[in-house]
C-alpha cells in the first residue's frame, strides 16, 4: 500500500535496525562500496513512503504503528544480544552486548514515548 501525497506524518523504514550511518559502515567494510539509499521504502506501518518521510530519531516519527514497530524491533534485539551473551564462549563480549542491548532497549523506550 502506497500513501498518497498528503500523508504528513514521518514514518520509520520497516527494517528499522538496518538503517543509519553505522550499518551503512558495516556494508562499507564488509563489501567495500556503498549501498545507493532507495527513494522509496517500505515502513513499519506497512505504507511505502518517499524515504525522506522517514526518521531514525524516535522523537520526530509521528505514525504511532510505526512508533510501535521500532519500539519491538529495538527491544527484540536488545533480547537477542543478551542471548548471545549468555551462552558460554559467546561471539559478543560481556561488555559491548551490555551496551549494545542497553542502547537497544533505550531507543525502544524513547520509540514508546508518545
Amino acid at each position: 500500500m502506497s500513501t498518497g501525497p498528503g500523508d504528513p506524518h514521518i514514518h520509520v523504514d520497516e527494517r528499522v535496525l538496518q538503517t543509519g550511518a553505522a550499518y551503512r559502515n558495516l556494508v562499507v567494510a564488509t563489501v567495500g562500496s556503498a549501498p545507493d539509499a532507495p527513494t522509496v521504502v517500505t515502513t513499519g506501518c506497512g505504507l511505502r513512503v518517499p524515504y525522506a518521510m522517514t526518521s531514525r530519531r524516535p522523537e520526530t516519527v509521528t505514525c504511532l504503528p510505526c512508533r510501535e514497530h521500532a519500539e519491538r524491533e529495538h527491544r527484540t534485539f536488545a533480547e537477542h544480544v543478551e542471548r548471545l551473551d549468555r551462552l558460554s564462549g559467546g561471539p559478543l563480549a560481556a561488555g559491548p552486548a551490555t551496551s549494545a542491548a542497553r542502547w537497544a532497549r533505550d531507543l525502544a523506550t524513547r520509540f514508546a514515548r508518545r
